[in-house]
């Protein structure tokens, strides 16, 4: 990284900052007037990608979905570019200045270490965690490796497993351990008659994932009963206390009080915004960004927000497919205008994002069911199996995230 230069700073090194990084490298940085002055700087506390969602099968299938095979090295995936065009840079954002446009970074564990990096564009994409450690990374691969390990072990003695969510992460999670666990029903009998362990999902709601109609929900809860989950509705986890033992007290919302072998957690998510200040928040702690043009106004020129981590987005796959275009073309025409003296650059219309606002998700259940939608359409169990059931987007999403071979052509 050299200082004399103009930093495009990407912070995350998830699905939103590996994008907009690999987007930039292959798209905006080869269109900018004198290129070399410009340097990317990718930051991420990781030195590892982790795609998140195959974590439900590496919990209870190590042998179908070891670590090796969704986490990633950053800097294996960089190697395609020019060295002198980007810096990779193993820290955590800690503070941004608006006002001197420079980013504080601690680098490692200790505050000795920080740096403060001057920016030219910035893109923040610190993306979002999880409670449980087996969904999301924070510090390092390590961290999740060893709740996986632990995880793994207790299942094998358990007979008693809560699950608190709802949503596709419990929902994938319960089929994965029933399935494991409990083997699976027959095609034609409506649910697994006494299972070995017992299973239970608190949905919190009426029904299950919320993103998808009732009756594919419905679907979802049948192919659960076959594995052996019971689905509890209207249910919350409010607070939940290790008793030393190996087993977990769990408070509902409603009073109830459950003890359980194991305790997952897989229910929201918290974005990772606590180091900016509240006046570029909304009230979830999402970091405000225009809806039309995905730039974080409040922070001054050139600054943008990408995945979890922003305001104008529902998550998910499919909608950074439609944001990451948007975000680093408004950038290039950015770039370009302030280095311009023609007013008509500057006034060069935005590139807009749209909402895709279809029914679209996939939810395997167990590793031979699924449920799912897509542009609205329902899709059949095999399908469902096929795209994603068989590998969970290793062997496609996965690579084209880490690759950057998605932004092969410019969107």
């Amino acid at each position: 990284m050299a200082e004399k230069k103009k930093n495009i700073i990407v912070l995350g090194g998830s699905f939103a900052g590996l994008s907009a990084a690999h987007y930039f490298l292959k798209h905006v940085s080869p269109s900018l007037p004198d290129r070399l002055d410009y340097h990317l700087c990718i930051v991420n506390p990781s030195k590892d990608f982790m795609f998140r969602i195959a974590a439900p099968r590496a919990i209870s299938c190590p042998d179908l979905m070891p670590t090796s095979k969704f986490f990633f090295p950053i800097a294996d995936a960089f190697k395609q570019y020019d060295s002198q065009l980007y810096t990779i840079i193993q820290g955590k954002a800690t503070a941004l200045d608006t006002a001197a446009r420079a980013v504080t970074i601690q680098v490692g564990d200790s505050t000795v270490s920080n740096q403060q990096i001057p920016y030219h564009a910035l893109v923040i994409a610190t993306g979002s965690r999880t409670t449980s450690a087996l969904f999301s990374i924070d510090s390092g691969r390590q961290e999740v490796e060893a709740a996986l390990k632990d995880i793994r072990q207790r299942l094998q003695q358990a007979k008693t497993i809560l699950i608190a969510g709802g949503g596709p992460t419990g929902v994938e999670t319960a089929g994965e351990i029933g399935e494991s666990l409990n083997g699976k029903a027959c095609s034609f009998s409506p649910r697994l008659k006494n299972p070995k362990v017992q299973i239970t999902l608190l949905s919190g709601s009426n029904k299950i994932l919320p993103g998808l109609r009732s009756s594919i929900a419905d679907q979802a809860e049948s192919y659960l009963g076959k594995v052996g989950v019971e689905v509890i509705h209207n249910k919350r986890a409010v607070s939940s206390k290790d008793n030393g033992d190996g087993t977990t007290t769990v408070a509902l919302d409603n009073g109830e009080i459950i003890r359980s072998d194991i305790y997952i957690e897989a229910v929201g998510v918290k974005p990772n915004t606590e180091w900016l200040e509240g006046s570029l928040l909304n009230e979830t702690g999402h970091v405000k960004t225009n809806k039309a043009s995905l730039r974080v106004d409040d922070a001054g020129p050139r600054v943008y927000a990408l995945g979890d981590v922003a305001s104008y987005t529902r998550g998910g796959v499919m909608d950074m497919y439609d944001a990451v275009p948007v975000a680093l073309c408004n950038m290039k025409k950015d770039l370009i205008a302030v280095g311009s003296a023609s007013q008509s650059v500057a006034e060069s219309t935005d590139r807009v994002y749209t909402p895709n606002l279809a029914e679209n998700q996939l939810v395997p259940i167990g590793r031979s069911r699924g449920v799912g939608a897509f542009k609205g359409w329902w899709l059949s169990s095999f399908i469902v199996w096929f795209f994603k059931g068989r590998d969970y987007l290793i062997g496609t999403v996965a690579v084209e995230m880490y690759s950057g071979s998605k932004w092969g052509k410019a969107s």
